[in-house]
């Protein structure tokens, strides 16, 4: 936490851009370093992600047609999960080490906190993500390295991690919070994984770029509602906190 300590006020009386961004920079490093000693997150989505793809490539190895008809699903399945194993641990591994009073007390904006956890645990999807794509490949022989799904699974993942890292903050302080974050999130994220099944089904498909346009449309706008929202609501929940 020294980094974050000595930091220069980011408020709006001072410190500017460029502060602020130190202190998205100090919050992000500081769980990147924490994640590489105690292997707490990074791990266990990985392996949660091979596993499952192992374990569905079994299942629908002999009962589907052709594999484009399930890896859509498959794909977004497996993320969406693996995400709340690792997102819950954001704010509840600080809660549980008895740092998260003074993750809060540190000179920064609370926003900047947000964006710090955002940017780690973003750093965490994409490394999982660039696992599991040569697995679904492996396993069934369907590549899904083509330029709209990876921009459609970045966008989603954007969004996927600025919710999951909101609700991770609101129930933080909560005993029950492995059972809660999944509850209340997963209502939340069903626009963005209708509309990241809808794009990789299309490509897939090869229905043609037309068709693909407007399902990440919706997963744009949703990524803004997401983050507006959580700018309006991060010191408002911290305050409870």
């Amino acid at each position: 936490m020294a980094e974050l300590t000595e930091a220069e006020p980011v408020s709006g009386k001072g410190g500017g851009l460029a502060a602020y961004l130190r202190g998205v920079w100090a919050v992000a490093e500081k769980d990147v370093r924490t994640e590489l000693r105690a292997k707490e997150v990074l791990g266990t989505m990985a392996a949660f992600s091979i596993l499952a793809a192992f374990v569905f490539g079994l299942a629908f190895d002999l009962r589907v047609p052709r594999s484009e008809l399930v890896v859509p699903g498959i794909l977004w399945v497996i993320i969406l999960f693996a995400g709340v194993m690792g997102l819950h641990r954001s704010f509840g591994s600080e809660q549980d080490r008895g740092t998260l009073t003074g993750l809060l007390l540190a000179p920064v904006e609370r926003s900047a906190i947000y964006l710090g956890k955002v940017a780690a645990n973003l750093l965490y999807f994409l490394i999982v993500e660039a696992l599991l794509l040569p697995a679904l490949l492996i396993l069934f022989d369907v590549s899904l390295f083509k330029p709209l799904i990876l921009l459609g699974l970045i966008l989603g993942t954007v969004g996927y991690v600025g919710a999951g890292t909101l609700f991770a903050a609101l129930t933080a302080r909560n005993r029950a919070r492995e059972t809660l974050l999944p509850v209340l999130l997963l209502p939340v994220l069903a626009p963005l994984f209708i509309s990241g099944v809808g794009l990789t089904a299309v490509v897939l498909d090869g229905r043609g770029n037309a068709e693909a346009w407007p399902w990440l449309g919706i997963i744009g706008i949703y990524n803004a509602l997401v983050y507006a929202i959580a700018f309006l609501l991060v010191d408002v929940i911290w305050e409870q906190t």
